[in-house]
């Protein structure tokens, strides 16, 4: 009886361990292959519990979903013999798992065969086209040609190129500073000569604002002349008009100017003889003349008197 159970219960143990090495899952995510010493028994594409014999098959899982290949940044001379550094990557799904099993294997020899793929199209794409086609004007077209260059060989591994990108395409560091000396030079050359222009503008308007001044200058001076001689044309005529109508009145006012020019108030000196014409209104309040030398000795005395009183005048003695 005890023999029996511990039979039964080998028995049991030895099927269940058959029933688990037998069974396998295949995830939404994954497919399978089914080998036998080697040799394809089938594919699992579809997910859920599968069976294969114990010891005798097993199974090799490769991922369903979409894979990357990042490659280094590498310099690649384009066609105008200028070096950019390119820095790419792809993306890739694998389409036939057997194919991929038997010349790749595994997904990082994939990477490292696609990845020698991708740099040599890359290469050979970006050579034959201009640094401004690859940074700026051709891109996306570049990249489907390098695309479509890479599946033509990626499917004899069993795998799609799905995507590729160029995500930087720079010029080499050395370059680079040359390049933006060069830049800042010549924008410091268009600078200076935007300066040199703006200077030749300032001194032109200078110039031409000057000559107008000139002119105004020449013009108002010229018209104040003009004027002026006018007016003192028509200063004259009044005066001729007024020594015409009252010849001793006309003597007597133009007299007073004078006194009032000649003799103002402060330190006036004035070295002149009392018998002077200048003074006929002092001697005679009508501007008579004096006759005889007694009177013109008085008058001169009492002029010279009062002068040097009333307007600090000292005539000569």
């Amino acid at each position: 009886m005890r023999t029996s159970l511990v039979s039964l219960l080998v028995l049991v143990a030895i099927l269940a361990g058959a029933l688990y090495l037998s069974a396998f899952i295949v995830n939404q995510n994954q497919q399978a292959l089914v080998l036998q010493f080697g040799k394809l028994v089938r594919t699992e594409t579809e997910p859920g519990l599968k069976w294969k014999l114990p010891v005798l098959q097993q199974v090799v899982f490769f991922d369903k979903r979409i894979l990357d290949i990042d490659t280094k940044p590498q310099t690649v001379t384009v066609a105008d013999k200028k070096q950019l550094v390119v820095d790419s990557f792809a993306r890739y799904k694998i389409i036939d798992p057997l194919k991929f099993y038997q010349r790749l294997n595994n997904e990082e020899n994939a990477r490292q065969q696609l990845g020698v793929v991708l740099d040599s199209s890359l290469r050979l794409v970006l050579g034959s086209s201009t640094i401004e086609a690859v940074v700026r004007d051709d891109r996306s077209k570049l990249m489907d040609d390098i695309q479509r260059r890479v599946n033509n060989v990626a499917k004899d591994y069993g795998v799609e190129i799905v995507d590729v990108r160029i995500m930087r395409a720079d010029l080499p560091q050395k370059i680079g500073d040359s390049v933006f000396e060069r830049m800042k030079t010549e924008r410091h050359q268009e600078a200076a000569r935007f300066r040199a222009e703006g200077e030749e503008q300032l001194r032109r308007i200078k110039a031409d604002a000057d000559r107008k001044v000139a002119v105004i200058r020449a013009n108002a001076m010229r018209d104040a002349e003009q004027i002026r001689g006018d007016g003192d044309a028509e200063r004259n005529k009044i005066f001729a008009d007024a020594y015409t109508k009252d010849p001793d009145f006309f003597a007597f006012y133009r007299s007073m100017q004078a006194y009032e020019q000649g003799l103002k108030s402060g330190d006036t000196r004035m070295v002149i003889s009392p018998n002077s014409e200048f003074f006929r209104y002092f001697n005679d309040a009508n501007g008579g003349s004096v006759n005889g030398a007694g009177s013109r000795s008085g008058a001169a005395t009492g002029s010279a008197t009062r002068a040097p009183a009333a307007n600090s005048a000292q005539p000569a003695p």
